[in-house]
Order: C-alpha cells, then structure tokens, then sequence
C-alpha cells in the first residue's frame, strides 16, 4: 500500500483527487526577504530606481503569480481564490514581503501565498540587478495555515 499522496499504485506521479473532501474556507500566509545593499534600499525608498517603482511593481507582480500557481507547480490543483494580497516592507538589510491568500474550496491554499512571496522577491530582484550584484533572496516560509 502506498503512503504518498502524490504517487499512484504503480510509483507513477498523480494528482490527488479532493473530491470529497468538504469546501472550507482556506487561508495561508508566508514570507520572505531580499537582503539588499544600503545604497540599493535608498534608491528604491527615493523611488529612484531606473524601472520604476520597486514596491509597487513587486506587490502586483506577487498577485499575478499566486493566481498562476497551479500553471507553475505541477499536481497542484487550480483554486478559485477570492483574495491574494501581497504587502513589502523595506527594513535595515532589505525588503520583507508578506503574501496572504484566501479561498473556499477543498485543498490549501499554501502554495498560492508561497508563489506571490516568490514571484514579488523574484520582481525586485529583476528590477534592482543593475544596481545591487549582491542581493540574496532568503527565508521564504510559510507562517500560517488555516482552515474553517
């Protein structure tokens, strides 16, 4: 008998099917951090980067790919989100993002938040590279998830 939910009877990859499982509201948090140069976090906090503003570009960026999670990550199932919200913070050693993301359905949400936190951290990493060839993304993790 097989104890993996993701492998069928013969070892092969499979989607779980969730179709019995109740639909439940569902949400999860994470986040993650880009350590940035001290001259890099001043041009983005003056808005004086090249490409635009950092911040903002980022945020929307995060959406976007969370609502794309299940086109990225294979076996994950698509949901019908009602929210992602994607919040950046600029700190002493860079940019914190803090990704959250609800639906109602039968399997989590996780995935989604986890993508937006990646996907915003991958954005400034794209529009700060000119200038910062030191900048490391680190500590992406999931902080919550929840289920009623």
């Amino acid at each position: 008998m097989n104890n993996f939910s993701h492998i069928n009877e013969e070892g092969k990859a499979n989607m779980v099917d969730v179709s019995s499982k109740p639909n439940q509201v569902r949400r999860a948090l994470a986040t993650g951090h880009i350590r940035l140069q001290n001259a890099t976090i001043k041009l983005i906090e003056d808005n004086n980067m090249k490409k635009g503003d950092v911040l903002t570009i980022a945020e929307i960026a995060g959406i976007m790919g969370g609502k794309k999670t299940s086109e990225l990550i294979p076996l994950c199932h698509p949901l019908m989100i009602s929210k992602i919200d994607v919040k950046t913070t600029i700190s002493q050693t860079g940019i914190i993002v803090i990704a959250s993301a609800k639906c109602t359905g039968q399997t989590g949400i996780e995935m989604e938040a986890l993508t937006a936190v990646s996907i915003a951290l991958l954005t400034i990493y794209d529009m700060c590279k000119a200038v910062d060839k030191e900048m490391v993304i680190e500590e992406i993790t999931l902080l919550e998830k929840t289920k009623e």
